[in-house]
């Protein structure tokens, strides 16, 4: 085991979010178990000390990783809270990460799988997240006049995870997205 020589200066918000910025891309092309803090440090070019004073255990850098996906979440879903997307948009929304670079599905998916205690902080990060989309895509649907909402945000949900497994399997974001509207529109169109 090597230690590497630190690059850049080892205190300040600048540091901890480099070591995120790699932590980042290393778990979404190779996933989070696979990548060690070692690996991390490798590529950010900052020693394990600099590292555990940001994040004392790897488990932590996870959590942090996650709620900044999770804020990067929030803010489009404030950012575009009042849109009247339709359907076609909305599913275009909820695939839009399809396109992003190293795309191995969604982070919140992918951890939940990794981490199976259900207690466990990167669980509660995962609920979090479904929790605010969930509330999200109910708002979504009351503004659309859906008058009998029980269950489907949660459905829409559900098609929503298995839209960007099919996404991540498929390599085809557009038809993705297309089979996804449809789908959300029959339930729409089944509720109403």
């Amino acid at each position: 085991m090597t230690v590497t020589a630190d690059r850049r200066p080892a205190r300040g918000p600048g540091v901890r979010e480099a070591i995120l910025d790699v932590a980042a891309a290393q778990f979404a092309e190779h996933g989070i178990r696979a990548v060690s803090a070692d690996r991390i440090l490798a590529e950010a070019g900052f020693s394990k000390v600099t590292f555990y004073r940001h994040f004392p255990t790897k488990d932590d850098a996870v959590v942090a990783y996650l709620e900044r996906e999770l804020a990067r979440v929030r803010a489009v879903i404030e950012e575009s809270g009042s849109d009247d997307l339709d359907r076609d948009a909305l599913a275009a929304a909820l695939t839009e990460e399809m396109c992003r670079p190293h795309f191995r599905g969604c982070p919140f998916i992918n951890a939940a799988a990794e981490y199976p205690e259900p207690d466990h902080p990167v669980r509660r990060v995962v609920a979090e997240f479904r929790a605010l989309m969930v509330a999200a895509i109910d708002a979504w649907l009351a503004r659309r006049g859906v008058a009998d909402r029980t269950g489907l945000a949660e459905q829409i949900m559900m098609l929503r995870d298995g839209a960007l497994v099919a996404g991540y399997l498929d390599h085809d974001p557009d038809g993705v997205a297309r089979a996804l509207a449809d789908a959300i529109g029959a339930l729409v169109r089944e509720s109403s």
